[in-house]
């Protein structure tokens, strides 16, 4: 059966400007980070990619190396795009990423223009599309000059093989030379992916203000810490959850006593707004201007409603705001 979306599916949605660019993302985006690899049952995958365009979710984020395996969640996104989205190309802001490892030898890693490239060539065939609309380099490069990282970007565009670029994980003034550099090649820089969350703070401590001085747009990946930031460790920690698995990415030992205090507080009053946990610290995130969008992870379409239903309480007051800082600077 062809799928087609719901049409009432831009009607609750919000959408921002990224940065001073004419391109609007939605507040809330779809990462295929965990969950679309070929350890997922395809038919899953399929339901998060069309409950999320139902919801007005039209940003899809990927990187060569997602999966498990590396690669996987391109082919599998690509054989969805193909059966189900391909009516939709054009309604679709979809984005690769490269620099993390990706095949062996010197050429597959890092920030070389030979890398990038070719990455980008292979994405291009597991996804079958002819172009992206963004594509970021994915961690800076301590060893390949900035300049050739940055021309590489610069010569995708101008190839038709990317429509904008990003940069991921570029501390704030690495970022800044970046974004200058880019602006004199006349490819700008149209947004920036940090890891930024309650727990995460440290894009505050400058990169946000050189974003919003850049006219760049901004899309944090992991809001709800890995999952702490959610019901899920009200309790303690549950046997089938990501701490409890040997994740690589959240253990047991980064939920901590203290850090389950917190997090009991914090949902505390987010029911008290009348949200989850988990909408709260996504409407959190979103509280600065120079924040387009947050990139959210899901297994299931539920959390991807949730993610949407915290559209119903995006604004703190003051008092919310100190009273979150105050759990959050609290030591015990």
């Amino acid at each position: 059966m062809v799928f087609q979306a719901d049409k009432t599916r831009y009607e609750s949605m919000q959408y921002r400007r990224c940065g001073q660019s004419g391109l609007r993302l939605p507040v809330v985006s779809l990462g295929l980070w965990h969950n679309f690899g070929d350890s997922t049952l395809i038919e899953n995958s399929r339901q998060l990619l069309q409950r999320a365009f139902e919801l007005g979710i039209t940003h899809f984020d990927l990187a060569n190396n997602y999966g498990p395996p590396p690669g996987s969640a391109e082919s599998n996104f690509g054989r969805i795009f193909r059966e189900d989205f391909h009516a939709y190309r054009d309604e679709l802001a979809i984005s690769t990423k490269a620099g993390y490892t990706m095949w062996d030898g010197p050429y597959g890693d890092w920030g070389s223009r030979k890398y990038l490239v070719a990455s980008l060539d292979q994405s291009l065939k597991r996804m079958g599309l002819e172009y992206v609309d963004i594509f970021y380099h994915h961690r800076p490069d301590p060893e390949t000059p900035l300049s050739e990282t940055m021309r590489a970007l610069d010569h995708i565009v101008r190839q038709g093989k990317a429509l904008y670029v990003g940069l991921s994980n570029y501390p704030a003034e690495l970022a800044r030379q970046a974004i200058d550099i880019l602006d004199d090649l006349g490819t700008p820089c149209l947004i920036h992916q940090p890891k930024y969350s309650m727990f995460e703070r440290a894009p505050e401590e400058g990169l946000l203000s050189v974003l919003q001085e850049k006219g760049v747009g901004c899309i944090p990946f992991s809001p709800l810490a890995g999952g702490q930031l959610t019901d899920r460790y009200l309790n303690g920690i549950p046997a089938d959850s990501r701490a409890a698995s040997k994740s690589r990415f959240l253990n047991a030992d980064q939920v901590s006593d203290e850090k389950l205090s917190k997090v009991r507080q914090l949902n505390a009053l987010a029911e008290s707004r009348g949200q989850k946990l988990s909408q709260m610290a996504l409407a959190w995130v979103l509280r600065h201007d120079t924040v387009t969008s947050v990139l959210i992870g899901a297994s299931k379409t539920s959390q991807i409603e949730d993610a949407v239903g915290m559209l119903n309480n995006i604004h703190f007051t003051t008092e919310e705001l100190e009273t979150i800082d105050a759990i959050l600077n609290s030591s015990h």
